[in-house]
């Protein structure tokens, strides 16, 4: 598999958890705030720009009370 075949993970996931965040109706900061992140973090991590590590994986699934399973299966719909 040459690089050019990799899907963008990184904007697949932002894309993702925009959608789940949007679904329960919360801003950025209301996000970063239950996760305990930043709200720029949470904005680079939706537009692709930053990549989570599986600890803020965690915390963002259960800001978004959703298991991280759930948050990464989305992730996997949209390859």
């Amino acid at each position: 598999m040459k690089n050019s075949d990799v899907p963008n993970y990184s904007v697949i996931f932002g894309e993702a958890l925009k959608a789940r965040r949007m679904a329960l109706g919360i801003s950025q900061e209301e996000l970063a705030f239950r996760a305990g992140v930043d709200r720029t973090f949470v904005s680079r991590i939706e537009r692709g720009i930053r990549q989570p590590t599986i600890t803020t994986i965690f915390l963002l699934s259960q800001a978004l009370e959703i298991s991280a399973t759930d948050l990464v299966g989305d992730v996997e719909l949209n390859i």
